[in-house]
């Protein structure tokens, strides 16, 4: 098998700076999008609407598997940035004020219907089909990561969530959790710990 060319320091820094105008891009694409759903374009709205529901759907689902409340906590977030537009003030990006919309929307409606928002998790262990050789495969392995997520505090979740899913940084999950920085670190580390030891339990059970 042929070696791969290594990636040189010149290749690495375009691809970097590559990443970063798309970022930029569409940021400002966003901000523009608000401008214009305050003044009541309702095309900007929809635009809006369509680019943030796979995102939101995938940020939601940490918290419940239910399709009609991850829609109507979807509808209720874009309901505040139709009504609220004009309250974006620029200080955050435009996703990090939508994802914080959502999580507020969301604690309030899954406290309402008490849906579960924690696992337990040797129950969940117990529902882990293993293959026959013991080997972890692919696709069990992300099983295991998930049940292991949903086994942790919805806070903790909720950090590695937007860290590692939607690619946000301390000061960004800090905005959308209305929290300190030092907070969301707190909880970054002890959720590294609690999924380490989770992730152990199935390893060892092999």
């Amino acid at each position: 098998m042929p070696h791969e060319p290594d990636i040189s320091q010149k290749e690495k820094l375009e691809i970097t700076q590559s990443a970063e105008t798309n970022s930029s891009q569409l940021e400002s694409r966003d901000v523009q999008l608000i401008i214009r759903i305050t003044n009541g374009d309702l095309r900007a709205f929809d635009a809006l609407y369509r680019s943030y529901f796979p995102r939101l759907v995938r940020f939601l689902d940490r918290y419940t598997r239910r399709t009609a409340l991850i829609e109507e906590i979807i509808n209720d977030t874009m309901f505040v940035v139709w009504e609220k537009a004009d309250a974006y003030n620029q200080t955050s990006k435009v996703s990090t004020w939508i994802f914080a919309i959502a999580y507020r929307k969301a604690m309030k409606t899954i406290k309402r219907t008490d849906d579960p928002q924690e696992a337990d998790f040797d129950l969940v262990q117990a529902g882990i089909e293993m293959e026959p050789d013991s080997q972890l495969s692919q696709r069990q392995l992300q099983q295991c990561v998930s049940h292991a997520l949903d086994a942790i505090s919805v806070e903790q979740r909720t950090v590695v969530n937007l860290a590692y899913y939607h690619g946000m940084d301390y000061q960004e999950i800090a905005t959308t959790m209305d929290c300190p920085v030092n907070t969301v670190k707190t909880r970054m580390f002890h959720a590294r710990k609690r999924l380490q030891n989770l992730l152990a339990k199935v390893m060892e059970s092999l």
